[in-house]
C-alpha cells in the first residue's frame, strides 16, 4: 500500500477517529444506565406496580455497561446494590 500524502501522524488520525466512535457509543450505555436508575427511583418513591420490571431492565442495562468496560464491574456492583435496596425498602 502506498503512503499517503498526509504526513506521518495518519495512525493518530485513525486513533482519533475510532476514539470518537467508542466515545460516543460510550455515552450512550452511561445515558441508558442513568435513566433506568431513576425510573427505578421514581417507581420506588411512587411504590409503583412496575418496579420490579423497572429494576430488571436497570440491572441489564448496568451490566451491559459493565460487560463493555464502560462502568466498573464493582461500581456496576454498587448501583445494582443499592437500586435493589431502595426496591426492597418500597415494596414493604
Amino acid at each position: 500500500m502506498a503512503k499517503l500524502k498526509t504526513g506521518r501522524h495518519t495512525s493518530a488520525l485513525k486513533a482519533q477517529r475510532q476514539a470518537e466512535k467508542r466515545n460516543s457509543a460510550n455515552k450512550g450505555l452511561i445515558k441508558k444506565v442513568r435513566v433506568a436508575t431513576k425510573t427505578v427511583k421514581a417507581s420506588a418513591a411512587t411504590k409503583a406496580k412496575t418496579l420490579k420490571e423497572d429494576l430488571k431492565k436497570a440491572n441489564a442495562c448496568i451490566d451491559k455497561a459493565a460487560k463493555k468496560k464502560v462502568i466498573h464491574w464493582k461500581t456496576a456492583a454498587r448501583k445494582k446494590s443499592r437500586l435493589a435496596k431502595a426496591a426492597n425498602k418500597a415494596a414493604k
